[in-house]
């Protein structure tokens, strides 16, 4: 289903979100820290977005192991996508990732549309990322119910952060709607788990076919007010 106005607004009792990429710009965020690992490793000429989605690529495939934490597996997936572009370069570089945290900023309709949801939803956010980097990040306001990977010990993928979100949340699962922009994580993850999913697909991109698919399709966040009564 495309982003429509629905007949009967939904009234779920929580409604939870994705952070990076969904509330918060991560890559225009970020890509200056990713110019600073390049320039620090020696490497001219690379297209920090490519560079930047491969490695993002490769911490999605690691979110599938055993837990270890979201600050170890940037350092791997740093490490794994230097010899993927065939440059010299260390791990410990993504310090300048995690450093930015502090300075990273939310799309121009999170903060409004998630008021006006508040006066009427519990909020939940949904991360793959350690508490720490959490609380470095300017979200600018307080949530009902925070699950992380942390917390979880888990990611994702293979459903363990939504069991998480799940277990906590207060209500039944078909009582959650879940908004998030990540194909390969909260679609993977939550359909599966039979969570209500709206794919924020603020990047216009297209849908994979080998992912489950959402039950909604939404340009952004504040396109959340045409699916339940505010």
């Amino acid at each position: 289903m495309t982003h429509e106005a629905r007949q009967t607004p939904m009234r779920p009792k929580l409604m939870s979100f994705d952070v990076f990429g969904t509330l918060i710009s991560v890559r225009d965020s970020s890509y200056g820290a990713f110019e600073r690992i390049l320039a620090d490793a020696g490497a001219r000429g690379v297209d920090v977005k490519a560079f930047w989605e491969y490695w993002e690529h490769r911490n999605i495939v690691h979110y599938w192991e055993p837990y270890r934490s979201y600050r170890e597996i940037c350092e791997l997936s740093l490490e794994e996508t230097f010899a993927h572009f065939g440059l010299t370069g260390e791990g410990r570089l993504i310090i300048s990732y995690f450093e930015a945290f502090p300075r990273f900023f939310l799309y121009d309709d999170v903060l409004r549309t998630l008021d006006r949801l508040s006066r009427r939803y519990r909020l939940a956010v949904v991360s793959n990322i350690d508490d720490d980097l959490l609380a470095l990040t300017p979200l600018q306001r307080e949530f009902d119910l925070v699950c992380t990977a942390q917390r979880a010990r888990g990611y994702k993928p293979d459903g363990a952060l939504f069991r998480y979100l799940i277990g906590n949340a207060g209500c039944a699962r078909d009582e959650i709607l879940h908004s998030g922009q990540s194909q390969f994580t909260d679609l993977v993850g939550g359909k599966p788990l039979g969570l209500t999913i709206a794919w924020i697909n603020r990047r216009q991109i297209a849908l994979d076919a080998s992912v489950p698919r959402p039950d909604f399709i939404l340009a952004d966040i504040q396109s959340l007010g045409d699916l339940v009564e505010m």
